[in-house]
């Protein structure tokens, strides 16, 4: 039996000095009392209440729980419907970790869009470029680009994401358009640095999955750097089509290779389990989910599409 239970019984049996109004309290047995406050005694190691045939009194022991037993319980009492709250209401503070390049785009913004909902959530948003460990970093959700191999996750896929090869039209110029994944051999490349030393970038070609070897000019833990490169004409560059839209709308980078682009690179949302998530983060999921898929959707390449 749980001693939390047990000191209630107690407070019960001491506070209408009565075991058979203690059950009656309680809607249990007058013999389940006993025994709980027998268990209790046992426990402590020291006698409670002087029972008698007529009545029930505290002992010196007795009335020192009684005392210091009201405060906890009135703690624990409060924090009990605090974490009811935490289920049923969106409060409390959020920890969400995300790579790098999402800080540069429409991230922070649905972020304030949910604060703006939800006036009693707080977000701790911690940035990275490696796979955080939730359970290491107390996160509650994490944002990631790609297939998601640990299996004791929960995904929730939130937007399929579009990739794009691209340059300077300079370079192109310069270095020849490939046609076909296998002519970017000869090119430079501005790589993500988790590729390490020898890189290689995934095309898909005539369904089936194609693995090329790049020769990497630079690499960097951030693409935002790599972008600025590639605007300079020093190589092309393989990542998602948000984090260049306005460059390639501008033509200061120019698109190839779009029909061999790998298709299944997807933002998803990963967390540790299915029951029992706060109603904030349950209110972060949805929220997610409905405006990723709706400005998905919107978007002006979705649209030239359908």
């Amino acid at each position: 039996m749980d001693s939390l239970d047990l000191i209630k019984t107690f407070r019960e049996v001491a506070a209408h000095g009565s075991f058979s109004l203690a059950a009656t309290r309680l809607s249990v047995s007058k013999a389940t009392v006993s025994k709980y406050v027998a268990e209790l005694e046992t426990r402590f190691g020291v006698r409670l209440l002087n029972r008698s045939t007529r009545s029930v009194s505290l002992t010196d022991a007795g009335a020192l729980l009684l005392e210091r037993s009201k405060p906890m319980l009135e703690m624990v009492e409060l924090t009990q419907a605090e974490l009811q709250e935490h289920a049923s209401q969106p409060r409390g503070r959020l920890r969400i970790a995300a790579p790098h390049g999402m800080a540069q785009g429409e991230l922070p913004l649905l972020l304030a869009e949910f604060m703006g909902y939800y006036p009693e959530v707080d977000i701790s948003l911690a940035l990275s470029n490696r796979v955080s460990d939730l359970v290491e970093g107390a996160i509650d959700v994490a944002l990631r680009v790609g297939p998601i191999e640990d299996d004791n996750l929960i995904v929730r896929r939130l937007r399929l994401m579009e990739l794009v090869v691209c340059a300077a039209p300079g370079y192109w110029d310069k270095h020849g358009t490939p046609v076909h994944p296998t002519q970017l051999a000869g090119h430079a490349a501005l790589t993500a640095a988790h590729q390490g030393l020898h890189p290689q970038w995934r095309f898909q070609v005539d369904g089936k999955a194609l693995d090329v070897p790049v020769k990497s000019r630079m690499d960097a833990t951030e693409m935002t750097p790599l972008i600025q490169v590639a605007l300079q004409g020093f190589g092309a560059i393989y990542l998602p089509t948000l984090m260049v839209q306005p460059h390639l709308d501008s033509g200061a980078l120019v698109p190839v290779l779009g029909d061999f682009v790998r298709g299944d690179m997807w933002l998803s949302a990963v967390y540790l389990q299915r029951r029992h998530n706060s109603a904030a983060l349950r209110a972060l999921l949805d929220f997610l989910e409905t405006r990723i898929k709706t400005s998905d959707t919107d978007s002006p390449s979705r649209a030239k599409k359908r």
